[in-house]
């Protein structure tokens, strides 16, 4: 009897170790990548390949380089961009800013809104003039010029047996294909602390003097969508070529506003780079093998490059330390059907987000692929294409956007001035240097107003120290002095409103009628409260203004137990143009915490009804997230993955990850995000929450394993 109850004490303490070991044990990481490696096997243009650094992105069409730019321009287009490569065209006539403001009647005065005005004139003209300036610039379109028997060049139907890999975890591309049976093999490689793109190519083709290297610099189109494309061009351009001994070569491209420098630099001195035509070059290897690098810059002067070995092992290390670091989530022992294509996409939205999202500025909806909306960021969004970084663990990330807002700060001073409020009122569609651009829509969205605070709050809720307090307090302070201000009190009703004068993130209501919508209340409310408390962290009295509004801020307007759109659209569902767009009313919990404007049973009632009745189909890539996380808020985890796994187009995702909306945005970005963010929320949940993996089904067939992940608000 002794023994066998010392043998079952000793196994079952072995169990129990067992499966502590087993509950605690490590994801992966490695191999969670390489399921979700990217393989293409023809020439399919919304299959393109990305590689970057965050600072720089470089996009590569099938044959590995940017050999068919015209081909792929209706796809995702073959892009090289970087967070410094803007330019503003010349502007000969002068037009001022001021030209670009029309008089609206708000809160009984007269307040200026830089607007798209369609006459007279020169006032339309200088609308477009700010919105086409600066813009994003696409750097220099680099391919192979691959030449025929016959002496044709080829063409993207005689490219053959192509074999394409995007290996994630190193960042390197691996395409091998055939040109009338000539293999061509090439490894791409961009360093992740310059913006240098490295390339090896090996073929026969070489010798036999039919493959060549292209380098071209395209202008800039100055339309919404650049693609890099536009090869003629009525400016005054200069590109000039200098040859630094025999394995060295500069190219110097000077603009209206920007002179950039690009460095060449190759492993076989028998090499030669002339120039065909203006800003039009070729590079002529003679060995079967050769690699070369290639420095984007704004500095003239260059030490040696890194060298192709050199930028692949800077490659892979980076890229090992990045998916070795952060969160990872791994849903390799799910059953449910679901799971494999969910991990795929999250898996490759990091990679995505990383090399596009995290430079010294908000990012462009399609980050440094190609323009929308002429390159530059949209504020609104940089919730999306931020958050994620600090609940995965990574707000370094994040924080290399953060000093943009000093940068800007000054004109969001001038832009609330102008416009007779306190503090600083952000941008929407901004650029680096802190711009406002005309636009009808975003000059009156709010919603970006608040998300200086949101960061703030992330980063101090992971490192919760006066430093982070004293580095972020004086723009928090700022921004919720707009946020009071803005706020507009109605001595009828005893309340402070939101507008008339807004639109809201569901962007389907006229400015000068809409007042109250239900999410930027709720964000208004949360966002005060949110300031209010870092005064009281770091001892400091609070605004007896910023207390009224908090206390006197309109309820949420309902309707028949849902709460409404906005307060001035009682008929909110039963509109049918009022049933698209962005459902941001479930941003109101979701995006935003459970606060005490909030009723839980409303907005169950709203979320059902939303549900049922939206226009799924006119909606975009972010609102699937949104409304995962709305579900998630309210114990629906059957709907939040329905919701991220919607069958509509906007919410797609392509072979290489990226969310597509349709035949203008190919990509969009802010999607990929929003799913980061929204499977973060299902996982780790939120402060107060009880429930392990609020966001899966408890049905078996959701065991999903992560690390590192930080709760919510």
């Amino acid at each position: 009897m002794k023994t066998i109850t010392q043998f079952s004490l000793k196994t079952t303490f072995i169990l129990l170790m067992t499966t502590t070991f087993v509950l605690a044990q490590k994801i992966d990481r490695r191999a969670l990548v390489d399921r979700h490696q990217v393989a293409v096997t023809t020439m399919d243009t919304l299959a393109s390949l990305s590689i970057g650094n965050g600072q720089f992105a470089f996009t590569v069409d099938a044959t590995g380089l940017q050999s068919f730019p015209g081909y792929y321009q209706g796809g995702i287009a073959l892009g090289t961009q970087a967070s410094w490569g803007w330019d503003s065209f010349k502007n000969p006539k002068d037009y001022t800013f001021d030209l670009t403001n029309k008089e609206y009647d708000q809160y009984g005065r007269k307040v200026p809104y830089s607007v798209q005005i369609k006459s007279p004139e020169r006032q339309k003209n200088a609308v477009n003039w700010f919105r086409e300036n600066p813009h994003r610039l696409q750097l220099g379109n680099l391919g192979f010029e691959i030449i025929k028997e016959n002496g044709q060049l080829a063409r993207p139907e005689d490219i053959d047996a192509i074999d394409q890999r995007l290996d994630l975890w190193s960042g390197i591309i691996y395409s091998e294909f055939k040109v009338e049976g000539s293999l061509v093999q090439v490894e791409t490689i961009a360093h992740q602390n310059q913006d240098v793109v490295s390339f090896k190519v090996t073929s026969d083709l070489i010798t036999k003097d039919r493959l060549q290297i292209r380098f071209r610099i395209p202008y800039p189109s100055g339309q919404w969508k650049d693609t890099g494309v536009r090869w003629q061009a009525d400016l005054n351009y200069k590109t000039t070529l200098k040859k630094n001994g025999k394995n060295k070569a500069l190219v110097t491209h000077q603009m209206d506003s920007l002179t950039y420098y690009v460095h060449f630099q190759w492993d076989d001195p028998n090499t030669n780079l002339s120039k065909k035509q203006d800003h039009d070059y070729r590079i002529i290897p003679e060995n079967t093998s050769f690699s070369m690098s290639v420095d984007f810059s704004t500095n003239e002067t260059k030490k040696d490059l890194p060298n192709f070995k050199q930028t692949r092992v800077n490659s892979a290390e980076n890229w090992e330390a990045f998916w070795e670091s952060g969160a990872a989530v791994d849903f390799s022992k799910c059953s449910d059907p679901r799971a494999f294509e969910l991990e795929r996409r999250v898996v490759l939205s990091q990679y995505l987000t990383k090399i596009q999202c995290t430079s010294n500025e908000p990012p462009q909806e399609t980050g440094l692929t190609y323009n929308s909306w002429y390159g530059k960021p949209h504020l609104e969004m940089h919730w999306w294409h931020g958050v994620h970084f600090s609940l995965w663990g990574r707000s370094a990330l994040l924080k290399k956007s953060m000093p943009w807002y000093e940068k800007a700060k000054h004109k969001a001073f001038k832009l609330a001035e102008r416009q007779g409020f306190s503090g600083l009122r952000w941008q929407k569609m901004t650029d680096p240097f802190g711009n406002e651009s005309p636009s009808s829509v975003g000059s009156f969205l709010i919603w970006q107003q608040p998300h200086y605070i949101t960061f703030a709050e992330l980063l101090y809720q992971e490192n919760p120290s006066k430093d982070i307090l004293d580095q972020y307090k004086d723009k928090v302070f700022a921004t919720a002095e707009f946020m009071a201000s803005f706020a507009h009190y109605n001595k009828e009703l005893d309340r402070y409103e939101l507008g008339p004068g807004v639109i809201p993130a569901q962007e389907r209501f006229k400015a000068i009628e809409t007042y109250n919508p239900t999410y930027e209340l709720n964000y208004w409310h949360w966002g005060l409260k949110t300031a209010i408390a870092w005064k009281n962290r770091l001892g400091e009295t609070p605004p007896a203004n910023w207390i009224k509004v908090v206390e006197k801020l309109s309820d949420l307007p309902v309707l028949a137990d849902v709460y409404l759109a906005t307060e001035s659209a009682q008929d909110s569902y039963t509109n049918a143009e009022f049933k698209t767009d962005h459902p941001s009313v479930l941003g109101t919990l979701g995006m935003l915490p459970l606060t005490e404007k909030v009723d839980l049973q409303i907005m169950r009632n709203t979320f059902d009804l939303v549900w049922e009745k939206w226009s799924w189909e006119q909606t975009w890539g972010w609102d699937f997230p949104m409304t995962a996380m709305a579900a998630t808020r309210l114990h629906l985890p059957e709907k939040a993955i329905e919701a991220l796994l919607m069958d509509v187009q906007t919410n797609t995702y392509l072979k290489n990850g990226h969310n597509y909306q349709d035949e203008r945005l190919t990509l969009y970005l802010p999607g990929n995000g929003g799913l980061l963010t929204a499977v973060a929320l299902m996982c780790a949940g939120w402060e107060g929450n009880t429930v392990e993996n609020p966001g899966f089904p408890k049905d078996g067939g959701w065991e999903v394993q992560w690390e590192g992940l930080r709760e919510m608000f």
